[in-house]
């Protein structure tokens, strides 16, 4: 598509809030062997569910390879989704996708983040990620949006949150990380992000959840429910890996104010478990160079924040742990005007994210 020389910022551009209206949501489809646990299987049943309630409340479009195309539209059969031919290296569409910026007259444009598999040769997930790389590009091309390419910026969407009136949530330890950009400096990355997604404030949290092999990515730890309002990730347990982490958010967010200099109500949500892989789960991930492994020592980073906002709706995780109704209440009560639904989540979190992650929303024009 054709790719613009300017700034969302100086063209009039920014990033809605979630919350507002979408036209659809985008989703890959999972195969990964060395990601998804035999041969994505059970992978592909959870994000089915995950494509089918999204389709409740707004249309969906699922990405396949041209391998799993038949298999992917054969299981996916339901008249509020499509599912498209497109290449990818794995199913991240939140850090992979683009972030689509509105004008407010009717516009539509997307920003493409240079994408480097979280990490690239310092610390990445897989050793190539070229086709992911070209997921945004390929997205825009079919909405025939106009696109921003951030070249030599690295970013994901996962990284951060914005509340539609001018601030950004994202963590250090994400963002600040030397295997991102390691050539830009605090000042500099604020700078872009104002550039590209239109945000005047950035809200920096230390870092995200223990173990997010994302390294820290603010969408598993914290979101915006409406303005001046977040929900974070809590614990009470001093034991529990996260405490500290939480403790340390939570100062954050009750001394900052937001874009519109209104001080920010904190709503905490319980983190599940602690949550860990089986045995049996690890050993049918494929064991390849340059890839992530699976252990079941390693403490798993679920998290109920990590949901999509949808029109009308919520669509959260379930893991089939006793916080699963706590965590159902309390978006209830957070979302009195939204119907929100559970998936199972834990087919999604074996291979690292939640709903958000594996989702993309595209705002209708404004």
């Amino acid at each position: 598509m054709y790719t613009l020389h300017s700034t969302p910022r100086q063209d009039g551009y920014s990033m809605p809030a979630e919350w507002a209206p979408h036209s659809q949501t985008w989703m890959i489809w999972p195969e990964r062997p060395d990601n998804w646990r035999e041969q994505a299987a059970p992978a592909q049943t959870a994000f089915a569910e995950v494509a089918k309630a999204i389709a409740g409340f707004e249309p969906v479009t699922v990405c396949a390879s041209a391998q799993q195309y038949a298999a992917a539209a054969a299981v996916l059969d339901h008249p509020g989704i499509r599912v498209i031919e497109l290449s990818s290296n794995d199913a991240w569409v939140r850090d992979t996708g683009p972030s689509f910026v509105v004008n407010g007259q009717g516009g539509l444009r997307g920003v493409d983040w240079t994408f480097n598999a979280w990490g690239g040769d310092n610390g990445g997930l897989y050793a190539d990620w070229a086709l992911d790389d070209q997921v945004a590009d390929k997205i825009l091309a079919l909405e025939r949006c106009p696109r921003y390419r951030t070249e030599g910026f690295v970013l994901e969407g996962g990284s951060f949150h914005v509340d539609g009136e001018g601030t950004l949530l994202t963590t250090e330890e994400c963002l600040l990380n030397a295997n991102r950009n390691p050539h830009l400096q605090r000042e500099e990355i604020e700078l872009l992000l104002a550039d590209h997604l239109g945000v005047s404030k950035v809200i920096w949290l230390p870092s995200g959840l223990y173990n997010d092999e994302t390294d820290g990515h603010v969408d598993n730890f914290c979101c915006f429910v409406r303005p001046g309002e977040v929900l974070l990730a809590w614990t009470d347990d001093e034991s529990n890996p996260n405490y500290d982490r939480c403790q340390a958010a939570a100062r954050v967010l009750e001394t900052e104010r937001d874009a519109q200099g209104r001080e920010l109500l904190v709503h905490r949500i319980p983190i599940p478990g602690p949550l860990f892989a089986t045995q049996q789960e690890c050993a049918g991930v494929a064991v390849v160079p340059g890839s992530q492994p699976r252990d079941p020592a390693i403490q798993l980073a679920g998290s109920y924040v990590n949901f999509l906002i949808v029109n009308d709706g919520v669509v959260a995780p379930a893991f089939d742990d006793p916080q699963d109704e706590v965590a159902l209440e309390i978006l209830q009560r957070l979302f009195p005007e939204r119907r929100v639904v559970t998936v199972p989540g834990r087919e999604i979190l074996l291979g690292g994210g939640n709903i958000h992650c594996i989702t993309q929303q595209q705002p209708i024009s404004g």
